[in-house]
């Protein structure tokens, strides 16, 4: 109206009545009655307007929000909560639940995610568990972890089936009696391939006593006499009777907890008894006081900034590679910056020496911590002896780029061997890694072990054929068969050749094939029900220590009042993610 009125103010204005088709003005058409049409369509933001839940709807809502948060369950009281759930659409009669009737929907809740586990473990034949105990407020518990690989797309897979408040003291037997419970429980005593611990000595000697072993069957029957036994002997016997009914699986041990102990005793053993270790002592002693200075003053913090842009990394008692990682970050610091800390902070300076040692004690541990990394990882247990191949060979390579700590590689070579000698000489380890497209033989470095290991895998696979076929025969053998069926049956027999041609070719095409996906294994029956039982287990225990760090954030001191059974299924509601997966 503003640029009418100034632009064409002598321009008389006259409205112009609607025809009801602006096309038919043009051609002279009759005036047609109407509104205007509309320039713009009207959106429709019915479709927009969000569904009513219901209360099963809502209360799966609200538990995916409390448990995978870790909060208290007394949050579904509170006021600034229920305001918030106040706003979202409902069906009638449908509302945020209160404290007891949220624990009960918990409850049912655990119920139905263990029933789902057992009904899924029943559809399996091979799967391990990783086992380990935690301390804390004053409390111990025992956290066991299972793990499997799906048949059909080989995804890795896991579950936590249980922390268990573990009272009393932490002996074998005490140990071997829970884990026999907890395996029971579930129904998968005769499925778990292996169960990966630490190396504690309780763990290890509860799994060397009650480990199920093969007994001779011969028997001597020349001594007919009688003999007179104790009473005391007698009951004794018989009590040793009762503990022969627990039976645990094959027992790993975890690598990442060996290749700890290969870095900080093993290497620094060897250290201290070579004549560097005068070197070594200053070095790490100055590193320490920098750490020290640094994490406690802020002021000495923001000096360091300062000066190299950059935080100093405090090494972790429980962890190996934090303290790798420390050490790195102060070999990337110029010897002239770190004086230049020094100096400020009032400590001795780092000499050039001693900058070089810590520069090549890195450059020799370098790849143990990749190995480290790799074995704390989502990897099958084919994994771990290709690891310490390749860990072996490429610390031997880094001989040549060292002038102070020449021999280092070979002492960590030696230190891996000695504390894996099982494991490198293990036919389960071999198998795994064989079995897995990844790997196949390239990991093995002479024709000799190549040989050796395709003759392992060949021996495996006539096995799986022979019980094959004999677990056919039987099938077939019904009492409603003929004489002449079952005279056929009684006299078959084993053809030899037939059983190696099938082996021998299914493992002469698995090994050319260049396929390197899981999903290969699909065209070798033999291979991939080889692969399913070998590969099930971890390397590592690093999923129960994970299942650990989450029970920290679910037990806090505010919570303190939790109760056992209830601090469990709250763990293991978010460990298995029963909400959101």
């Amino acid at each position: 109206m503003k640029h009418l009125s100034t632009a064409h103010a002598s321009i008389k204005l006259v409205a112009q009545e609607y025809t009801g088709n602006t096309a038919s003005v043009d051609e002279g058409s009759a005036n047609k009655e109407g509104p205007p049409p509309c320039k713009q369509q009207k959106l429709d933001f019915s479709a927009s307007v969000p569904q009513k839940l219901s209360q099963r709807e809502l209360n799966g809502l609200i538990g995916a929000y409390i448990v995978e948060n870790m909060l208290s369950i007394s949050t579904v009281e509170s006021d600034s909560f229920r305001a918030l759930i106040g706003k979202i659409p409902r069906k009638g009669g449908a509302g945020p639940p209160c404290r007891k009737t949220f624990s009960k929907y918990i409850d049912a809740e655990y119920a139905k995610m263990n029933s789902e586990l057992k009904k899924e473990f029943e559809q399996l034949e091979y799967l391990a568990t990783t086992a380990d105990i935690w301390i804390a407020h004053n409390k111990s518990y025992l956290g066991v972890t299972a793990h499997w690989m799906h048949p059909a797309n080989f995804q890795r897979k896991k579950a936590a089936l249980a922390c268990r408040r573990f009272k009393g003291r932490h002996t074998h037997e005490s140990i071997a009696i829970e884990l026999d419970n907890i395996h029971s429980s579930f129904g998968i005593s005769h499925k778990i391939t292996a169960t990966v611990t630490d190396n504690g000595s309780n763990f290890v000697k509860a799994f060397k006593r009650y480990q199920s072993v093969e007994e001779d069957d011969s028997v001597d029957e020349e001594d007919d006499e009688v003999t007179f036994v104790d009473m005391n002997d007698a009951l004794q016997s018989r009590v040793d009777e009762d503990d022969d009914v627990i039976n645990l699986p094959p027992h790993y041990r975890c690598a990442s907890h060996i290749l700890n102990l290969v870095s900080c005793s093993d290497i620094e053993k060897w250290i201290l008894s070579r004549p560097e270790k005068a070197v070594y002592r200053s070095a790490t002693a100055k590193c320490t006081a920098l750490w020290n200075k640094a994490s406690r003053s802020t002021v000495a913090a923001e000096t360091v900034e300062d000066v190299v842009a950059k935080k100093l990394i405090v090494p972790c008692s429980t962890r190996w590679n934090s303290f790798y990682d420390a050490l790195a970050r102060i070999c990337e610091i110029s010897i002239v910056d770190l004086n230049t800390i020094s100096s400020k902070f009032g400590s001795k300076a780092i000499t050039e020496k001693e900058h070089q040692f810590l520069k090549e004690y890195c450059i020799a541990m370098k790849p143990l911590t990749v190995a480290l990394d790799i074995l704390q990882g989502i990897c099958y247990h084919g994994t771990l002896l290709p690891t310490l191949e390749t860990l072996m060979m490429k610390t031997l390579e880094l001989k040549r780029a060292l002038q102070i700590l020449v021999d280092l590689p070979e002492a960590i070579v030696e230190a891996i061997k000695a504390r894996f000698t099982e494991v490198l000489d293990s036919d389960s380890a071999l198998l795994a890694a064989v079995t897995l497209p990844r790997f196949k033989l390239r990991w093995l470095r002479t024709q000799e072990r190549k040989d050796k290991a395709k003759a392992e895998l060949l021996a495996v696979c006539r096995a799986s054929v022979r019980n094959e076929d004999q677990q056919k025969g039987t099938s077939t053998t019904t009492p409603t068969c003929t004489n002449s069926t079952v005279e056929d049956a009684f006299f078959s027999f084993d053809d030899e050749d037939d059983i190696s041609a099938t082996a021998e070719s299914q493992v002469a095409d698995y090994l050319k094939s260049g396929a390197q996906g899981m999903d290969s294994l699909h065209g070798f029956p033999l291979i991939k029900r080889i692969s399913l039982k070998h590969n099930a287990a971890t390397p590592s225990s690093a999923p129960v220590e994970r299942l650990f760090s989450l029970g920290k954030l679910v037990f806090t001191p505010k919570r303190n009042r939790l109760s056992d059974l209830k601090f469990e299924k709250l763990l293991l509601l978010r460990y298995n993610h029963w909400f959101t997966g």
